[in-house]
């Protein structure tokens, strides 16, 4: 900017009037001290009429250098303000004069500032510059980073202000530019998205944050009550400081991610990876301990776009119960991903991230009943996820039903989510525990990203968002299956999705009666399920979530030994044809779907 300052004899003028203004703002501003410096630059113009309008802005200039000059020279302090959230704006800026502070401030916060009553000096009156290039140039200006970028304890920073009639600020308050919710609010054009990017808020942010040993920045208006407490204070806290500037360098990190990740998307619309990225957290709460008692753990939200409106557990509300647990959060979002996935209405239950009850109806509570069944023992203590609102009825049957072992124990659960709920319905089932969590939650969005930790790294994946109609499912034995038949295995197949590998479900009639997960062996996961499947797998539905190696005297045979009516596998062993020619043997339906489901 003093380049272009020096491009015509006018514009040298007036940077050397700048050059004699000081100011001493104490809180941050982004914007208006560039919109004043392109006003100045505009002065450049050789006419006469340029060269008055020069003079008169010089004039201005000089009386406003002369408000700060007497600011300076009587000690009072001053303060930057400018922001686009003005939330407690009008609470700061008495606050801060009620404590003797000079405040400097620019465009609507001024204006904002005045209305309430607030004594305010322009921000151009202290760089003798108005703003220009339609307010891209505002606050880009020595007489403003000078004056917040000097160390106190270091003479000659204060010999070189003193040299060229800068002052210092105290406190500078400002947050940016509303990036973040213009370009998530709908369809935003490429370049009004350019035009919503702050550069001159994030610049003093960082030079108060920078130099915050002698400069108070704050970016958020729930720190006003701590920083006019603090200013009351007669003891210099450099902790409180410290935090400030960390939430200001912060503040800005996560804006500039917002800012990446939106242009990434708009150059490359088929790259998923980006070679670098930043994913923005917000801490929504501390939990009382991590997976274990002897662990700390913390429940973060996710800010990046991505992720906008796309529902999910961490955006679930919660209407009633004990605070959730991180095992909690992790139990919800299983139960949540999978129930979500159905388009009739559905109750699943899970216990240990795994579904352990899966069931599909028109009625709901019959839904319920038989997902319950499933695994009344794993469901005991379990999370109960449903598709559809839950009404009086839902409500009366959740809090009463008996637990299927003995009949009589009423059954007991940590958290119940689902989309919605009556009022009646809701007031019902706050009535069944005072720690039951109840949680209402939007459909998990797709397409997304799916980052997952490891030592010294991420990994990154896009989300497994394949349905059974995304897919074909292929007979590669004799016997083709009934219709009925093709059903369960679409079913059986959209449950073993959901567990942990190696995962085998049987399922029949859309519902799972049995399922098996986490065992190394795949052959043991296939035991576990009929164990729990019992009488009721003969003529079921088998889903593996992925292929068998072997079919003699392993799996496939063991399957339909027990009266398997169809299987459904990705396929893919060198030993396909031993399954088929088993299958064939024993008269079972055997369909290939060409894709796997690993869990872990």
């Amino acid at each position: 900017m003093p380049l272009n300052l020096a491009s015509s004899p006018a514009a040298a003028a007036a940077a050397k009037v700048c050059a004699g203004v000081r100011a001493s703002p104490r809180h941050l501003l982004p914007r208006a001290l560039d919109h004043q410096s392109r006003r100045v630059l505009s002065l450049s113009s050789s006419s006469s009429a340029g060269r008055a309008a020069g003079v008169r802005a010089m004039a201005a200039a000089e009386a406003g250098a002369s408000t700060a000059t007497q600011a300076k020279s009587s000690g009072v302090k001053q303060a930057l303000i400018s922001l686009s959230d003005k939330t407690d704006l009008a609470y700061l800026g008495n606050g801060l004069q009620a404590l003797g502070f000079s405040i400097i401030s620019t465009g609507g916060t001024a204006s904002s500032l005045e209305a309430a009553g607030v004594n305010v000096t322009k921000v151009e009156q202290i760089t003798n510059f108005p703003e220009m290039l339609d307010g891209r140039v505002k606050t880009l200006h020595p007489s403003v980073h000078g004056g917040i970028l000097a160390r106190r304890d270091q003479e000659h920073h204060l010999k070189a202000l003193n040299e060229h009639g800068i002052g210092t600020f105290d406190v500078v308050v400002v947050n940016l530019y509303p990036f973040y919710n213009k370009v998530t609010s709908g369809v935003i054009s490429f370049e009004d998205g350019i035009e919503n990017i702050d550069i001159g808020g994030p610049t003093m942010i960082r030079a108060a944050a920078k130099n915050h040993k002698d400069v108070l920045v704050v970016v958020d208006h729930e720190d006003y009550p701590a920083l006019l407490e603090y200013l009351q204070g007669k003891q210099d806290d450099q902790q409180f400081r410290k935090m400030l500037a960390w939430k200001a360098f912060q503040h800005v990190a996560s804006y500039d991610s917002a800012v990446s990740e939106w242009l990434w998307k708009q150059s490359n619309k088929g790259d998923v990876f980006p070679p670098n990225f930043t994913v923005p957290l917000s801490l929504k709460s501390t939990l009382r301990y991590g997976e274990n008692p002897h662990q700390k753990a913390a429940f973060y939200g996710d800010k990046s776009l991505s992720v906008v409106n796309a529902g999910g557990i961490a955006t679930a509300i919660q209407h009633h119960g004990k605070e959730m647990s991180y095992n909690n959060y992790l139990d919800a979002n299983a139960a949540w991903n999978c129930v979500s996935e159905f388009e009739n209405p559905t109750c699943v239950v899970v216990k240990h991230t795994n579904p352990c009850g899966v069931a599909s109806r028109q009625d709901i509570l019959e839904a319920y009943r038989l997902a319950v069944k499933g695994d009344p023992v794993s469901a005991f203590g379990g999370i109960v996820a449903f598709n559809t609102t839950i009404d009086e009825d839902l409500a009366k049957e959740i809090r009463e039903f008996r637990s299927p072992t003995d009949g009589q124990t009423r059954m007991f659960y940590e958290i119940v989510v689902a989309p919605g709920y009556t009022e009646k319905g809701l007031e019902i089932l706050k009535g069944k525990s005072k720690t039951l969590r109840i949680l209402e939650a939007k459909r998990s969005g797709k397409g997304m990203l799916s980052l997952r930790q490891v030592s010294g790294g991420w990994l990154a994946q896009e989300s497994d968002d394949l349905t059974p109609e995304d897919i074909t499912f292929t007979t590669v034995s004799k016997r083709a299956p009934q219709d009925s038949e093709l059903s369960d295995a679409k079913f059986a197949w959209l449950c073993v999705k959901h567990v942990k590998s190696n995962a085998i479900v049987i399922a029949k009639n859309n519902c799972m009666l049995g399922m098996g997960s986490g065992q190394p062996n795949r052959l043991e996961s296939l035991r576990i399920a009929f164990r729990k499947a019992g009488e009721e797998a003969k003529g079921a539905a088998l889903a593996s979530d992925a292929f068998f190696p072997f079919a003699w005297n392993d799996a496939v045979e063991e399957a339909c030994q027990n009266g398997i009516g169809v299987i459904a596998e990705p396929s893919g062993s060198m030993r396909d044809g031993d399954a088929v020619d088993c299958c064939n043997k024993y008269g079972v339906s055997l369909l290939f779907t060409g894709v796997r489901h690993f869990r872990h």
